[in-house]
């Protein structure tokens, strides 16, 4: 068996599903030796994009008109805990379709590094592919998608740091990649971002932050699920104000507190944006084939709905038309060939 070299403290559990799957999964390997597939690279469908761009709901989109389950790569999304805060899709908008390394691990789990991550999906894909489904990867964390699809990986190495050349990034890939990048016009995502904010607001993200708050625990180093944009700008909040009490009596320095620590996080937000585009784009120089899906249109009629500009526009059939109907031609003729 072959030997993994895992340091966080989750890795018990990585080499347990590793250990419990491993006879399994050689089973499908020779078996697929057999009918002569060895040679062939697995084909999987990787969707990025910048937060907000409507990754998931794509993913969702594509798996229910394939034969297809989906592996998380949000490094926020695969642990528990923080739902609205990390933006993780509810069950009830997963239609079914099967879902892995989404919502699995405690915050006290740890930090998931890439080579772990690598661990993690690549036997969530043999998984995948040995039910005779088609695998669909979707998330914004590029460290992570470079981790799992490039053929040489050094977990030493971050490929997206300011000192690392173009080289640093492997344009050879692990499997046959169908890359899908979801693009929203900065202006537009933006607006829509601090829009998200607000409904987060509404579904009760500050009571959730307000539980999540531990004194002691976020007076330490950051890590895993504790850098997700939101926890420190309200822990700040939290250290000067007690968590509970009726917002209605708040006086004028609270309120304004808490109106920092908004505004604080939709900032962050929009630098993530952009550091997020920087990496793909990394990706694309660096010999990643990436198909541009541009969802611009669709956030505008979500945004301008119910006004004059958003009058006879809707925005699930400009969804439909410009990002989904195209998506699935491209899938379709990445299944196609060979």
């Amino acid at each position: 068996m072959p030997e993994l070299k895992l340091s966080s403290p989750f890795s018990h559990y990585l080499l347990l599903t590793f250990t419990n799957n491993f006879q399994r999964q050689r089973s499908v390997t020779m078996c697929m030796d057999h009918l002569g597939r060895n040679n062939l690279k697995d084909k999987v469908v990787l969707i990025t994009g910048t937060t907000g761009t409507g990754k998931s709901r794509l993913s969702i989109d594509l798996a229910t008109r394939f034969s297809a389950e989906i592996i998380n790569s949000d490094k926020m999304q695969i642990y528990k805990g923080l739902e609205i805060v990390t933006n993780l899709i509810p069950v009830n908008e997963q239609c079914g379709v099967s879902h892995h390394l989404l919502g699995e691990f405690q915050p006290e789990d740890g930090e998931v590094t890439p080579a772990e991550f690598r661990s993690l999906a690549t036997l969530s894909i043999s998984k995948v592919i040995s039910n005779g489904k088609l695998p669909i990867i979707v998330g914004g964390s590029n460290s992570f998608n470079h981790a799992l699809l490039a053929e040489r990986f050094d977990p030493e190495n971050d490929p997206f740091s300011p000192e690392s050349s173009l080289s640093s990034i492997c344009s050879e890939l692990r499997y046959k990649c169908c890359i899908l990048c979801v693009d929203v016009s900065e202006p537009v995502l933006f607006q829509h971002l601090s829009n998200r904010v607000d409904q987060m607001i509404e579904l009760g993200l500050f009571e959730q932050l307000a539980a999540f708050y531990d004194p002691v625990v976020d007076s330490g180093p950051r890590v895993g699920v504790r850098k997700t944009i939101g926890v420190e700008e309200f822990d700040r909040y939290f250290r000067v104000y007690p968590r509970e009490g009726n917002k209605g009596m708040w006086d004028s320095a609270r309120k304004a507190a808490y109106e920092e620590a908004v505004k604080k996080m939709k900032e962050r937000t929009c630098r993530l944006v952009k550091k997020q585009k920087e990496k793909i784009m990394k990706l694309i120089r660096g010999g990643w084939e990436v198909k541009r899906l541009d969802a611009t249109a669709a956030i505008m009629a979500e945004l301008y709905q119910g006004t004059t500009l958003g009058e006879g526009k809707c925005k699930r059939d400009i969804w439909e038309k410009y990002v989904v109907e195209e998506s699935v031609k491209i899938v379709n003729r990445f299944l196609l060939d060979g």
